[in-house]
């Protein structure tokens, strides 16, 4: 059975790797493993199921009723979905035709005198009022019911952002590596991994430290990009190419943790720095080519390491951002 990685099925459905991370975490497809490769595969059952989810969805078909048709397999269950929708599309529709025929109304009447009073356009005892009142509120999808989602949802956001720390990382000496291409992650980890392994950098440095960031960051669909993965390393420990011996300066930086894959919270994150009363961003948001100063640890990568069992699922990371407090005027 053909195999795909996330970035192969993104290209080939033309849809953010994010979104199938997403659709995969609600449980609505799942993805495989194979021996020595770290990394997301995805098999053609996966995929076909995917192609269903979005015919689903440019249908307009919610989510949560989209996981309630591919959990059962009978037709029923997917028959009396769509028979509630078409209802909902019909009440929706009658409601546009109605809001149709006023606004053209009200452009008659405003047409013939244009200096009319608007309080006159809405006579209690005039047919028009009657249409209007009659009208279902629910039924129509104003913009500001979209507005007030999107608000809605940002406040969900932000509470997964709420304790978030503010600490320093020192001044290191680091491994780094580096590579654009596809999957470039999975291929600097498994230069990084190597590297730690072969110097037994756990016995040697046991305080070790695993960073990692878009390198550069992905700028259009495509999602084209690379990635640079750090590991710290002894000041007087040479490193052998492709892997390159760098010093990170450190400095102060907000974190936030994540499990493995919630990188849509990077956005919170973000918002919540730019409401923050006592902190301000000291990153360079021009800075692509370097994820503008942003950082991922891998945490307790000791542990990792050692561990003959350690799973994608498992990883905990901090997000990291770099910060400066907020000066106040005299």
């Amino acid at each position: 059975m053909q195999t795909l990685t996330i970035s192969q099925v993104s290209k080939n459905l033309g849809i953010s790797t994010r979104m199938i991370r997403y659709y995969e975490k609600l449980g609505l497809i799942k993805s495989n493993r194979t021996e020595g490769y770290a990394y997301r595969i995805y098999d053609e059952d996966a995929v076909l199921k995917m192609e269903q989810i979005l015919l689903l969805r440019k249908l307009r078909i919610p989510v949560r009723q989209i996981q309630v048709i591919l959990e059962n397999k009978n037709a029923v269950t997917a028959i009396n979905i769509f028979r509630q929708n078409l209802n909902e599309l019909h009440e929706e529709m009658a409601a546009l035709s109605t809001i149709k025929i006023i606004l053209s109304s009200f452009i008659k009447e405003l047409v013939k005198a244009t200096d009319l009073p608007l309080e006159h356009l809405f006579l209690k005892n005039d047919s028009l009022y009657e249409s209007i009142e009659s009208l279902d509120i629910v039924s129509i999808n104003f913009k500001e019911e979209q507005t007030l989602n999107k608000l809605n949802q940002a406040e969900k956001e932000l509470s997964k952002v709420k304790d978030v720390r503010i600490l320093y990382l020192p001044p290191v000496t680091i491994a780094a590596a580096h590579y654009i291409g596809n999957e470039p992650e999975a291929h600097v980890n498994a230069l990084i991994e190597e590297f730690v392994k072969t110097n037994q950098l756990t016995k040697v440095k046991p305080d070790l430290r695993r960073y990692g960031f878009n390198h550069p960051n992905p700028v259009d669909e495509t999602l084209f990009h690379g990635y640079e993965a750090w590991v710290t390393i002894p000041e007087d420990m040479a490193v052998p190419a492709p892997l390159i011996k760098k010093q990170f300066s450190g400095g102060l930086y907000a974190a936030h943790m994540i499990t493995f894959g919630n990188f849509d919270e990077w956005d919170a994150f973000l918002t919540w720095i730019g409401n923050s009363e006592q902190y301000e961003f000291a990153g360079n948001l021009e800075d692509q080519e370097h994820m503008c100063g942003l950082l991922e640890e891998h945490l307790n990568y000791y542990s990792f390491i050692e561990s003959q069992n350690s799973e994608e699922k498992d990883i905990q990371l901090d997000l990291l951002m770099p910060v400066r407090q907020k000066t106040t005027g005299v």
